[in-house]
């Protein structure tokens, strides 16, 4: 079986074939059972600050925000109850629903993993919506149909779907040292692989190569898949890849790097290990924490679960 990493292992069955049954629909909302998370700017609603979880409530209790057209996603049956999302950016809280937002991100690093895919889904769906109010055919309005998981134009009736970028991380090798590059746009000493979004008419592997040399400058041959993880920020797939590197001259694009070099294989060791803990020395290099795939593909390296 496959690694599980974080915003992946959704447990929730997610009803696809159902979503369209608006009788069957309608009686969830009506089932007292049915459980609703409301998020508020893209950050879901949590109770208890020490030790924050995502705060799930009776549907019952958002009935007015519902009727009035705030966006409402069906996520699926879990433990045979309903789950929903509401965007409640611009509707009042019930009086009981004592809860505060919290970003996703920092919030996935501290609840169980099954809950963190659930958001992952959630927030992907509710931005999605957000983004999509005019058709992109006719440029009239949408409105949300499939229980959330569609939006039709009432004047050319078109059909619109929510969308996944597919981006692919690699971590580049060769021999004994992987090539890991810093972003510009972050300070600091964090390392990470290289990644880039897919373009039409490419495949994974073309992707792999083209990214790592307009990156870096290195010439990559075969490829090997790893492992995937649901991205939420918005909605993209990370495709995990080990990349067999051809070459050792480093060039790096400026534009997107401001360093990038290659590390031992002890040192990468070493970096895992730093970058669990939320505290990293200054000045030393480390890696994404473990809730990103790109710390996860450097960790199956290091430690020999992985080779090219």
């Amino acid at each position: 079986m496959e690694e599980i990493y974080t915003f992946a292992g959704n447990p929730l069955d997610r009803v696809s074939q159902r979503r369209q049954d608006a009788a069957w629909v309608a009686a969830l909302l009506d089932d007292p059972e049915t459980l609703l998370l409301p998020f508020r700017e893209l950050k879901p609603l949590v109770v208890d600050q020490t030790t924050p979880k995502p705060a799930w409530q009776p549907i019952t209790a958002w009935r007015d925000a519902i009727e009035h057209g705030a966006t409402l996603v069906l996520l699926g049956i879990g433990e045979g109850r309903a789950h929903f999302a509401l965007d409640a950016t611009r509707a009042p809280a019930p009086e009981e629903a004592e809860a505060m937002a919290a970003d996703v991100r920092g919030l996935a690093a501290t609840i169980p993993g099954p809950e963190a895919a659930i958001l992952a889904e959630a927030r992907s769906l509710i931005d999605w919506h957000a983004r999509h109010g005019f058709c992109a055919q006719c440029g009239n309005p949408t409105t949300i149909s499939s229980a959330g998981w569609g939006r039709q134009c009432p004047n050319c009736r078109a059909h619109h779907y929510p969308r996944v970028d597919p981006v692919v991380i690699m971590l580049a090798v060769r021999g004994e040292r992987c090539l890991l590059g810093r972003n510009r746009r972050r300070v600091g000493t964090r390392y990470s692989c290289l990644a880039g979004f897919m373009e039409p008419g490419e495949t994974i592997e073309e992707a792999v190569r083209r990214e790592v040399f307009e990156e870096s400058g290195i010439q990559v041959g075969s490829v090997r898949y790893l492992a995937s993880q649901p991205w939420p920020f918005p909605s993209t797939l990370m495709m995990g890849l080990l990349a067999e590197a051809i070459s050792e001259d480093i060039q790096i694009d400026p534009e997107e790097l401001a360093e990038a070099r290659w590390f031992e294989r002890e040192e990468v060791r070493a970096m895992v290990e730093r970058s669990r803990t939320d505290d990293p020395i200054p000045g030393v290099a480390t890696l994404p924490p473990p809730l990103a795939i790109g710390h996860q593909l450097a960790r199956r390296w290091a430690f020999g679960i992985d080779n090219i």
